[in-house]
């Protein structure tokens, strides 16, 4: 078996295991973690997709896992204050379903996306990070100033939406929940990437000339990446809105960007499983030196320069004596 397949189940099989210990030792709060862990990883994953496969170095992701949690927050508080959201050209109510909220969420993450990757695709390198900061900073600063749903004190919706009769307010249930979502993603993105379309984007991101030539646009393929890579997190963002039972314009900060990206390389740029180690570790490595000092940030850092230093690529770096990532 590849080192990128075990690399990718060790890594799942860690985080159910640290569900599975929440559970039958009753620990609430490493369930929650654990769940959080997972949507992380999920965001992560979604840019992996622009990132790892198609080199996409984009520092405006906090932009659709914001519009996802957003998406997920506004439906519910709607629904739950037995408010309309909209009265004309059609009546549209809120709702507290879980699979109409991830749809709509993964449909306003991947709609806006498409303007977005069209303007920033037409640029490249440090013009392409810049733009798509500056688009991720343009809905932090609208969430900030739309008062209607918090402003900047954010939103609450106190109870988590539902999927049929399963109780979501349930650690466990949660964890699940968002853990068998995150499979789904893997599953998809492993397909995407050994599919006609995955090979066309490793090749626009090697040697787009060289496709170019074959009769394919290499823009294209990078656009339908980048809207997948949106979807994907804006699915993230709505998780993340139900898990805290929140919104708030943070989500939409530059901030958060640079987490994303941190759970990628942190884990290992090219590596199915990159995001998931990454963003377990994030989380633990968090909660350790947090407890140790308020400026954890400062030692996370030193520790993220060290992995990618030592390793050439992440975790997976240090653990694949090859070094290289199998796309």
């Amino acid at each position: 078996m590849r080192f990128d397949s075990v690399f990718t189940l060790c890594a799942m099989g860690a985080l159910l295991a640290v569900g599975a210990y929440g559970y039958l030792f009753d620990e609430p709060f490493v369930l929650t973690l654990a769940a959080k862990a997972s949507i992380f990883a999920l965001a992560g994953s979604g840019l992996h997709i622009a990132l790892g496969y198609g080199g996409l170095v984009s520092l405006g992701h906090a932009a659709f896992f914001g519009i996802g949690g957003y998406a997920a927050g506004i439906l519910a508080s709607h629904a739950r204050n037995y408010e309309v959201m909209l009265t004309w050209p059609v009546e549209i109510s809120g709702t507290t379903s879980l699979p109409i909220i991830w749809l709509i969420s993964m449909l306003a993450a991947g709609l806006v996306s498409i303007p977005i990757g069209l303007v920033s695709l037409r640029t490249g390198g440090a013009y392409f990070i810049m733009i798509t900061l500056a688009f991720a900073q343009m809905f932090y600063y609208f969430a900030i100033s739309w008062p209607a749903y918090g402003g900047e004190d954010g939103l609450s919706f106190y109870v988590r939406n539902s999927v049929g009769d399963l109780q979501t307010m349930n650690p466990w249930i949660w964890f699940l929940i968002c853990y068998g979502v995150l499979v789904v993603a893997l599953i998809f993105i492993g397909l995407m990437r050994r599919s006609r379309f995955g090979l066309a984007l490793a090749m626009a991101k090697e040697n787009p000339v060289r496709l170019a030539n074959i009769g394919v646009s290499p823009r294209k393929v990078l656009l339908a990446a980048f809207v997948l890579s949106a979807i994907v997190t804006g699915l993230a963002g709505a998780l993340y809105a139900d898990l805290n039972r929140f919104i708030s314009p943070a989500m939409l900060s530059w901030h958060m960007s640079g987490e994303i990206m941190v759970f990628v390389i942190l884990g290992g740029v090219g590596r199915l499983g990159g995001a998931v180690v990454g963003a377990c570790l994030y989380i633990l490595l968090e909660q350790v030196l947090g407890g140790i000092t308020e400026y954890w940030q400062l030692p996370l850092g030193v520790i993220l320069i060290v992995i990618v230093l030592m390793g050439s690529g992440g975790v997976a770096g240090l653990l694949d004596r090859k070094g290289k990532a199998h796309v």
